[in-house]
């Protein structure tokens, strides 16, 4: 058998215990040989062994039904055995427990066995009541516990809107342990009875302690206090359950308790229709859409349409003799849910009061924000909007130079005076890493030692990047607040909103840590420790405080934007994103000026079906959030262990470790791959509790380079044109294939197929290559996989745009601006005259944006110089898409005299300047 460490979730290693438990006991039913059967009935107890300790926290098949398989096991009954077994495995690998009585009993008749959720049309699963589990945490007999389950079950109604099935565990340590491996558990009903430990294994038991606060922390609690603390416990690892407390303690007593996700408190009474009624009520509060709801209570109106929608309820479709195909291809209820926002009958997204406003509120609830706002136009627009509600002409923005471009257009707009801050390389696989904190808060102390702390407005990373890097939020927040207490931030989430709905990962989440550090600065013994280490500091330099992990003072202002990719991560149409808000200081100081900046970049006409989507995709994940982005890491986790342990593969391919992506030094944790052959899985957690930065276990990261073609070459060539397998980022010698809450196990066997397709037909074709085919080969995986230029870093502005010498943001807009100027501007050939120029020790600076794909950011921006470094890097790219570069004129860059012109008229513009003053 194997150790709880070679599996990365619960789903996947109980899914395959029953699995292995139905091949052996269908083996017990064919009359095995004598040796046969000894060893198919050691796989069996040992198999019944290692699901004894996952079971309990399940409703079904349920304890009683699980022991009573075992009992047939000893007995012998191996006929009846494989039939109950089979019908567990069927029934939990289809859902359909989740939709009826699924009855054990070999004479039992089930006319709906073969009825498989996945076979169902869509409306008649949409017909069918959700089904979920409610979490009874009480120490009981199995006398009590029946009474209880039965209790529950008595108050069923045909009128309510959901199902439910009680599962009972007796201690805290359990029911943590459940709302982990459970992901039915959509409600909690904490009982005075109940007691702190565990009699489950208690390897699996201190896995997942750690989540929740520790076993320190359990171990101190005190037994008054149970039922209190895990509520709050839970609200740490599941914040969007409900929880409700039965106690006997007075209310005064309860008053003064965090009770974390606690709806509602029961005092000694056995209401159970009251209790029922209040569950059904809290999940119908997670399950209400209410714009998607009114959009379809709209469709269904008798409408006449008399504004500038021809298309609005299907009438240009359905009056056309020639467009009738697309009327079939998209069915009628899109075009009957399609109208103008200026009609009425439904919110808008400009001015929401109704629907949309309300359905913001949930998403807000939802993603831990203090406001959220819906986007129809992608995450680009949002990035745009917060920059220009927050940044005014001037102000200075710490930016991560490889984030995405449209942060850099966002500059432009708002005027601002722009300080890259470089990311570490991965020179060998010519792609960059993150920013460290060390470089954030060095650029922060030059800035406050050149008097222009109190100009610096914004600091701007990407969170996660493209590649799957995590910030440490929290701490970067923290530390740099400490420099500046009123610092904003802004992090890019675009490929990061599922994060919020796992435990690991939501920790690093914009949101998240910024709720924690308000709470942090609140406390006094963060007051006290900010006064101690300010003694400590006292009259130190500058490298004294980049050593040190600084404390913020108690009065920082907590000021955190994040932008999400709602369509790329979680279910939403495409352009559906959205913007969350965690900032102390919106409604005094920006409210009305983001009001002004979403007015400026959204349109006017929004898609209400994005809206729809957005609406439903934060439904979804609040229910079953947790579920879907525990499987797409277990996905991911699968494919990572199934590369790295083929023989076969390892000979061409290389799957990218937190070790190969992030320096020894950021790693506090010192882990250095998720996965290892000899000790199985490792644990996140350590690693996403500690490090500096943290790798993304759904992204993985594929060298490619030892196939003897380049990431660009194996994506379109082979991966697309050959399998119709769709990844969209590459680099020179890597692929990333990143997957998602869609992504399913036979997807990820797909894909290892053509993996193992691909490195055979490179061992046959080398195989009968002659000596120069073959040494041909070796060049070209020497150039890919050892040749690479190093990658450059931001050069500096040119003195034109450059503001200071020695903390070197530019101005961006000028230049940008400057450009449009034709007699200007000029073209170098990046082949001959560029690097001529260069040579000749002439300054030469580009006029526009170059972003080639790949890497896909960046890698000149406006007022920019261009450096020799740059120029090898362009040249060394051999990418067919440069965005900003013409191949039939070359690089546009300023004439010398453009430039010197600028660089005469700055002391005068500067004397201007202080007389305005």
């Amino acid at each position: 058998m194997h150790a709880i460490n070679d599996y990365s979730s619960a789903i996947q290693l109980r899914s395959d215990r029953w699995s292995a438990l139905r091949e052996a006991t269908a083996g017990l039913t064919r009359g095995p040989k004598p040796k046969q059967e000894a060893a198919l009935r050691k796989t069996v107890e040992e198999l019944f062994k290692s699901l004894a300790v996952i079971e309990p926290y399940w409703a079904f098949p349920g304890m009683a039904a699980f022991d009573h398989m075992r009992r047939q096991f000893e007995h012998g009954s191996f006929d009846d055995l494989a039939f109950a077994v089979g019908r567990v495995t069927r029934a939990l690998t289809t859902g359909a427990y989740r939709r009826r009585h699924i009855p054990l009993e070999r004479d039992s008749v089930d006319h709906e066995e073969h009825d498989d959720e996945a076979m169902l049309p869509p409306e008649a699963r949409a017909l069918a009541k959700p089904y979920f589990e409610v979490l009874i945490v009480d120490n009981v007999n199995e006398h009590q516990e029946r009474w209880l389950r039965s209790n529950v079950t008595r108050m069923r109604r045909p009128e309510d809107p959901f199902v439910y099935e009680a599962l009972v565990v007796p201690s805290l340590e359990d029911a943590l342990v459940a709302v982990l491996f459970n992901h039915n558990i959509q409600a909690i009903v904490v009982r005075p009875g109940l007691v702190l430990k565990s009699r489950m294994d208690q390897e699996i038991v201190a896995r997942f302690i750690t989540r929740a606060g520790g076993q320190e922390e359990i171990d101190n609690m005190l037994p008054e206090n149970y039922g209190p603390e895990l509520c709050r416990l839970v609200a740490k690892v599941r914040p969007e359950l409900d929880a409700y407390l039965v106690t006997e303690r007075s209310v005064e007593e309860i008053a003064g308790l965090d009770l974390g996700i606690c709806r509602r408190v029961f005092y000694n009474q056995e209401d159970f229709m009251e209790l029922h009624l209040n569950i059904l009520r809290g999940v119908q509060a997670r399950n209400k859409t209410p714009f998607f709801t009114a959009l379809v209570n709209y469709s269904k109106q008798p409408t006449g349409v008399f504004h500038a929608m021809p298309i609005s309820r299907g009438k240009s479709i359905s009056r056309s003799h020639w467009i009738q195909d697309m009327g079939a291809f998209y069915g009628p209820n899109i075009f009957l849910a399609e109208t103008s926002a200026t009609s009425g009958g439904l919110d808008s997204l400009l001015e929401p009061h109704g629907p949309i406003k309300e359905a913001q509120e949930l998403a807000a609830r939802a993603f831990g924000s203090k406001q959220t706002f819906f986007a129809t136009n992608g995450t680009s627009t949002c990035n745009k909007i917060v920059v220009q509600a927050l940044v005014r002409p001037g102000d200075i923005v710490l930016v991560d130079r490889d984030c995405h471009k449209s942060h850099h257009y966002g500059m432009v707009l708002a005027g601002a005076q722009v300080s890259y801050l470089d990311s570490y390389p991965l020179n060998e696989y010519s792609m960059y890493g993150a920013v460290p904190l060390r470089e954030i808060k060095h650029r922060l102390l030059e800035l406050k030692a050149q008097g222009k702390l109190d100009r610096v407005r914004m600091l701007l990373l990407t969170n996660c990047t493209f590649d799957g890097l995590v910030y440490n939020v929290e701490r970067v927040m923290e530390e740099c607040l400490a420099i500046k207490p009123d610092l904003i931030f802004l992090w890019d989430e675009a490929w990061f909103a599922f994060a919020r709905f796992n435990p690991t990962y939501r920790q690093r989440t914009a949101m998240s840590a910024a709720g924690t550090l308000k709470e942090k600065f609140r406390s006094d013994t963060h007051e006290r420790l900010y006064e101690a280490q300010q003694s400590m500091l006292e009259g130190c330099d500058d490298e004294k405080l980049l050593d040190t992990r600084l404390i913020a003072p108690p009065n920082a202002r907590v000021r955190a934007y994040s932008t999400q990719s709602t369509h790329k991560t979680l279910t939403s149409l495409r352009q559906g994103s959205m913007i969350h808000v965690f900032d102390q200081d919106f409604k005094g100081e920006v409210e009305q000026a983001f009001h002004e900046a979403y007015m400026t970049h959204t349109s006017t006409s929004p898609n209400y079906q994005i809206i729809a989507s957005l609406d439903v995709g934060r439904r979804q994940v609040e229910l079953e959030g947790f579920e879907f982005v525990q499987r797409q890491i277990e996905a991911a986790m699968s494919m990572r262990r199934a590369i790295m342990t083929h023989p076969l593969l390892s000979k061409y391919f290389k799957v990218l470790t937190a070790g190969d992506m992030i320096p020894d030094h950021h790693r506090q944790s010192g882990i250095t791959s998720y996965y290892d052959a000899q000790q199985g899985w490792t644990d996140m957690w350590d690693s996403w509790e500690q490090d500096d930065f943290v790798l993304d276990a759904t992204r993985v990261t594929l060298a490619v380079g030892g196939t003897g073609w380049d990431g660009d070459t194996f994506k379109t060539d082979i991966l697309m044109d050959k399998y119709g397998i769709q990844i969209n980022k590459t680099s020179r010698n890597t692929v990333l294939f990143m997957t998602n809450i869609g992504t399913t196990r036979s997807s990820v066997a797909y894909l290892i197929e053509v993996l193992v397709e691909i490195a055979k037909s490179l061992d046959e074709r080398l195989d009968d290559a002659s000596r120069m085919e073959r040494l041909s080969f070796d060049r070209r995986v020497k150039g890919l996989m050892e040749e690479l230029p190093p990658l450059p870093d931001f050069s500096r502005f040119h003195d034109a745009f450059r503001q200071c010498d020695v903390t070197g943001e530019g101005d961006i807009r000028s230049a940008f601006f400057l450009a449009y100027d034709e007699e200007k501007c000029d073209y170098l050939d990046i082949n001959g005259s560029l690097g001529a120029a260069l040579n000749a020790g002439e300054e030469v600076v580009s006029a526009s944006f170059i972003i080639p794909y790949p890497p896909g950011f960046p890698i000149l921006v406006p007022g920019q110089v261009v450096s020799k470094e740059i120029l090898a890097f362009m040249l060394a790219l051999d990418v067919s898409e440069i965005h900003g570069y013409r191949p039939d004129l070359g690089l546009r860059v300023f004439t010398q005299e453009a430039l010197q012109a600028l660089v005469d008229s700055r002391p005068v513009m500067q004397k201007l300047a202080q007389v305005a003053e």
